[in-house]
């Protein structure tokens, strides 16, 4: 597989690249007790001012980002979920597989009603056979934009048993946006076709940087200080709701060493590329001159034009040495790529590969083939108001109404659905026109008509586009045999947009197995499937204008929602249901929903 050329690294960066390809990790003979951990998470509205105006925003126990979680492999977690705020939400445990317990997934209206204002809710789930970075986040209305966490899962041996040389701090990066907006609002405006809505930020940790100011004064930036020689392992998450994310620091490089909680082969950089939904831990040596500061910045990535070009705005923190941190002078700032620069993220994406070592958890090994694949086109189109058949379309937003689709079906469950649909499977109430109180769609294994998926001249409005742009919308799910292996090719399509696309699936991980640029074709690519080594996550970049080849193995019965981690997609219905069938036995099988549920 192709790699993208870097600058040479340094010396103290090299030798930990050597040190992880060499480790041999030496398991002690007394693990650390499985434990049960317990949170009680308040969600409220808290007053914050930035940029010269106080708003409300609904954050978790007071603070953005919310309280992290710390646990340890094969923990019992428990958080209990008290809802002031004046909105309905959910908690969507992201990345953590859930296995016999999709009730507890936190999908509103998939896997549960949502938690009411002035109501309570329980959530239990246990974190065994991951070890990483995962995070957690609202699942609801756009909410997930001041909603969300980190939640690190250490080893069940200590520190002392990664696949890599011991930090000597841990430290999450949370990157995010700030939006002088009500985000339910913003919702319910992308919902019904208008996209005038835009964050005013970008933040690490909560922190806007001294890129923005009120009045002349600048704002608060995140300061990471370090001690000269040491390392740090950078547990790196994307909470944006709209954006990619390059991310550098000045005279420093990264070890990538793990994504989406699960180990990669060590990769040096000096930039990393990381797409809302996933997570990347990164090894940072403390090897620049102490006298020096440096900037730790964040750059969103578009589409380029023909595309839409929207506001997107750059952040920066500040790493700064402990021996030095009275020092004022002006930082050094990292050369950054161009927003464009769509390449640099798909070749950074083409140097990961999965890590020689495997956790005990079975559902690790790549399978051999598959016994089913899906072709999934994504892509935007629109429906008429009012649930009419026939309406002007090509931007007509009195008639018509822009959504996004997979294989030109969108997502929708209406609002006077009465059962989640998780629970209408589980008592076999799910079936065409019932259930989720909408018809009930298949995901075709193509879409229905073939064409020229990634032809520019689709983007913009106009007589090319017009003949694909009809979408019908309904409740979109795919049932899966228990126990199958599937393959799902997405494609990214030009229609209307020509953005890339972070898919991510509940309750599974899967292999990456290929990517490319321009439009899949089996007899040519399929040649390329990394069947040896390929990164395993639960939320993968289907590339601008390409394609991403991915397998998983459908083990885990439920109702699993796979969508679009943009926010604006989901909200749009890029989305289906992947409903995972019960197993021949009761441990293969999903149990009764809890008794307090």
């Amino acid at each position: 597989m192709k790699r993208c050329q870097s600058s040479r690294p340094t010396a103290a960066v090299a030798a930990v690249v050597a040190a992880v390809s060499m480790i041999i990790v030496l398991v002690s003979g007394t693990a650390i007790p499985s434990a049960a951990v317990e949170h009680t998470f308040v969600v409220s509205q808290v007053n914050m001012t930035h940029l010269c105006k106080e708003m409300a925003f609904t954050v978790v126990n007071g603070q953005l980002p919310g309280p992290t979680i710390e646990v340890t492999e094969g923990d019992s977690v428990t958080v209990h979920v008290v809802n002031k705020s004046p909105y309905n939400l959910t908690i969507h445990w992201h990345g953590v597989y859930q296995l016999l317990n999709c009730w507890n997934d936190g999908v509103p209206m998939i896997t549960q009603r949502p938690i009411q204002p002035n109501h309570n809710f329980t959530y239990r789930f246990d974190v065994a056979g991951q070890e990483g970075t995962l995070w957690w986040h609202a699942h609801d209305a756009f909410l997930r934009g001041t909603v969300h966490g980190a939640l690190i899962i250490r080893p069940r041996h200590g520190a002392a048993s990664y696949p890599f040389p011991r930090p000597h701090r841990e430290v999450p990066i949370i990157i995010g946006e700030w939006w002088e907006k009500d985000l339910p609002q913003v919702d319910r405006n992308m919902t019904n076709g208008y996209f005038d809505d835009y964050s005013s930020g970008s933040t690490i940790n909560g922190k806007l940087g001294d890129l923005f100011n009120c009045s002349g004064v600048l704002e608060d930036g995140y300061v990471l200080d370090v001690e000269p020689g040491k390392t740090y392992l950078l547990r790196i998450i994307n909470a944006a709701l709209f954006s990619e994310y390059f991310l550098k620091i000045a005279g420093h490089r990264f070890t990538v060493v793990a994504s989406d909680a699960n180990y990669l082969t060590p990769y040096s950089t000096d930039v990393v590329v990381i797409a809302p939904g996933e997570t990347l831990d990164a090894i940072v040596v403390a090897d620049a001159p102490p006298s020096g500061r440096y900037y730790i910045a964040a750059q969103p990535i578009q589409a380029p034009p023909p595309d839409t070009q929207t506001p997107e705005y750059a952040t920066r923190g500040t790493l700064q040495y402990s021996s030095n941190n009275r020092n004022s002078s002006a930082a050094a700032m990292p050369e950054m790529p161009h927003q464009h620069d769509t390449m640099r993220s798909f070749y950074f994406r083409g140097n990961l590969t999965a890590g020689a070592r495997l956790h005990r958890h079975g559902r690790r090994r790549v399978p051999e083939r598959a016994d089913e694949s899906l072709f999934v086109t994504l892509g935007l189109g629109s429906v008429c108001r009012h649930g009419g058949a026939s309406c002007k379309r090509g931007g007509n937003l009195k008639e018509s109404i822009v959504v996004a689709n997979v294989n030109n079906v969108s997502f929708h469950i209406p609002a006077a659905a009465a059962t989640p649909i998780l629970e209408a499977h589980y008592y076999h109430r799910l079936h065409a026109g019932a259930g989720a109180g909408e018809e009930e769609e298949e995901l075709a294994e193509r879409p229905p008509r073939a064409y020229n998926y990634t032809d520019q001249a689709l983007t913009p409005f106009g007589p090319e586009e017009m003949r694909l742009e009809a979408t019908s919308r309904a409740v979109v799910t795919r049932r899966f045999r228990h126990g199958a292996t599937v393959d799902v090719v997405f494609q990214s399509t030009a229609m209307l947009q020509g953005d890339s696309n972070p898919m991510h699936l509940h309750g599974h991980d899967v292999f990456l197995l290929a990517q490319g640029i321009g439009i899949y074709d089996a007899a040519r690519d399929e040649g390329k499937f990394n069947l040896v080594n390929p990164p395993r996550k639960n939320t993968v970049l289907v590339p601008n204008l390409g394609w991403a080849a991915v397998r998983f193995v459908a083990d885990n019965p439920g109702a699993w929602l796979m969508h679009c981690h943009f926010e604006f997609h989901l909200s749009m219905g890029m989305a289906a249901v992947f409903i995972v069938e019960d197993g021949p036995t009761v441990d293969t099988s999903l149990p009764p929903p809890p008794e307090d549920f």
